[in-house]
């Protein structure tokens, strides 16, 4: 229900009161009514993503209220950036965003699967079935299309020596996608980071090792990946070394400024001998902070913080190069990949806590003047930076947004490595699965069983009609087929091919990603139906 829309008042003798603000427009919808509505709000944002759905799918143009435009094809983007005021519709972002948390693909498909469910329960209500009937029967016949999941993935192998059927089904993911024209490198690129950083004994890829640093210029085929750490930062002094080899570095997230005083003092500089005086003990301290850093044996220093340039003039006298005003996550990553330990005061400094890189350089763009630092040949190999590059900021932050779907996907497949094919078939093969069901069951879940099967293959035909097909002739052609050839690959040849076995095709998806959009569609249309009664003013309004 949304916040009872009152303020609390006092008469003049301290009593409280309710005033009810816009009482004449509350509207109270219950029963039927308020489920109808619900679904009616689902159905809108569900119709909106469904155009995105595919590798033939349209892109969404998102303008924010500052009119920064966004173009984007991901499910969890255009969910996250569209203007949703009605309760429901923020329910379906969210279910959008778990399945992006979760699994990192998939999330159009979620959302697409969640409205035909709701679709079909608003026919099954207008027959006069209650939706706790129809809510049960959904959960059950969700439990029969994971069963039937199970039995027609396959095994994947997962080896770090063959890299060839990763690659295809992070070709698979990035097929919808803007970076489609060089997606085997994007994929390529995904695979080795995700490779580079996995734990093979847990299952498990640490994220956190993997940095996405995206810089405007150059072409999408200049993106790559370099096994170390890139920051969008150069040496503070324009004539310190732009490569240094076998550094030894000092992460500091301490300012090269002398100490500053606790307390609340002012102090009065009256003549030329206390500012001379002042001058020399600054130059001190700087003097001091430099050689405690050299003893040490470090030859980098990597700051959080800046310094003036009289220190910096000085670090180049004393030729130390240094780098200022490195953000907390990249003096992070610096220290995770180097093996340092991050010094917050200089007397704590020392040889133990250096980090050590066998090679640190400046990185130039053609004829810009934009540089960027990379660390290369670090003690931790596994901490990597994916570099994207792109004609303008849309085109890196759409790349960004998926590569991460393919490095999640990826993930999955670590965790589980079993696959389905893609292209509808894994949803066609289910919907005849979940309606050979039905026809066993002597209970009112039947229909609920059938009307789960029919909004299975909202997803095929989603896929068709964006591909320009005639949606329903081919959904028909393929159920045939699966039945008679007994071949649950067959999908939606969305790429004209001339070959619907997705087999073949190697359009390949994780099992996990399949099941979690089943499980997780089924758990918030269960969630919808048993909501009846809502106090709103906007009446089903987006």
């Amino acid at each position: 229900m949304t916040q009872f829309p009152g303020t609390i008042a006092f008469d003049e003798y301290g009593r409280p009161f309710i005033i009810l603000r816009d009482q004449e427009k509350q509207k109270r919808i219950t029963g039927t009514d308020a489920i109808k509505s619900h679904i009616l709000a689902a159905k809108q944002i569900a119709q909106t993503l469904k155009t995105s759905l595919g590798p033939k799918g349209l892109d969404k143009m998102m303008v924010s209220a500052d009119g920064e435009v966004s173009v984007t094809n991901d499910g969890a983007t255009i969910m996250k950036l569209m203007d949703v005021d009605h309760e429901i519709g923020k329910l379906m972002v969210q279910l959008s965003q778990s399945q992006d948390d979760e699994i990192g693909d998939g999330t159009t498909g979620v959302v697409v699967l969640a409205g035909a469910l709701l679709e079909q329960a608003e026919a099954l209500i207008d027959r006069g079935i209650h939706p706790i009937r129809i809510a049960d029967g959904f959960e059950l016949a969700a439990q029969c299309a994971v069963k039937h999941l199970d039995s027609i993935s396959e095994p994947f192998p997962v080896d770090i020596n063959n890299k060839e059927p990763l690659i295809q089904i992070a070709m698979t993911t990035l097929g919808s996608k803007i970076v489609n024209k060089c997606h085997r490198q994007m994929a390529e690129i995904a695979v080795d980071a995700v490779l580079t950083v996995a734990d093979f004994e847990k299952k498990d890829v640490n994220f956190e090792l993997i940095k996405i640093e995206t810089k405007v210029g150059g072409r999408m085929e200049d993106s790559c990946l370099v096994k170390g750490v890139v920051i969008d930062k150069t040496m503070s002094h324009s004539q310190m070394p732009k490569v240094l080899e076998d550094v030894k570095i000092a992460i500091l997230t301490c300012p090269f400024e002398p100490p500053k005083p606790k307390t609340k003092h002012k102090l009065d500089v009256t003549s030329a001998e206390d500012y001379k005086a002042l001058r020399e003990y600054e130059q001190e301290k700087f003097t001091e902070m430099v050689k405690q850093v050299k003893d040490a044996g470090a030859n980098l220093v990597i700051c959080q913080w800046g310094f003036d340039d009289e220190a910096n003039h000085l670090l180049l006298n004393h030729q130390l190069p240094a780098v200022r005003w490195v953000g907390g996550p990249e003096i992070e990553l610096i220290a995770i990949a180097t093996g340092g330990r991050i010094v917050p005061r200089f007397e704590e400094l020392s040889a133990a806590k250096l980090g050590h890189a066998g090679l640190v350089r400046e990185l130039s763009f053609g004829t810009s003047r934009d540089n960027m630092l990379v660390v290369e040949k670090c003690q931790n190999s596994k901490a990597v930076t994916i570099l994207l590059r792109g004609g303008n900021l849309m085109i890196t932050h759409e790349a960004k947004r998926s590569i991460h779907d393919a490095l999640c996907i990826v993930r999955s497949l670590i965790r589980d490595s079993r696959v389905v094919y893609g292209g509808g078939a894994a949803e066609i093969s289910c919907s005849l699965a979940v309606a050979k069901e039905a026809d066993q069951l002597s209970t009112l879940e039947q229909y609920a069983f059938r009307s789960f099967s029919v909004a299975l293959e909202n997803i095929p035909l989603a896929l068709a009609e964006n591909s320009g097909l005639q949606p329903i002739e081919t959904l028909t052609e393929l159920r045939a087929r699966q039945v008679g050839e007994k071949n649950p690959y067959l999908g939606v040849d969305c790429m004209f091919s001339g070959n619907s076995d997705m087999k073949q095709n190697h359009i390949i998806e994780s099992l996990h990603s399949k099941k979690q959009q089943i499980v997780l569609a089924t758990q918030l249309v269960k969630m919808i139906l048993k909501i009846d009664d809502v106090r709103s003013q906007h009446d089903g309004d987006m």
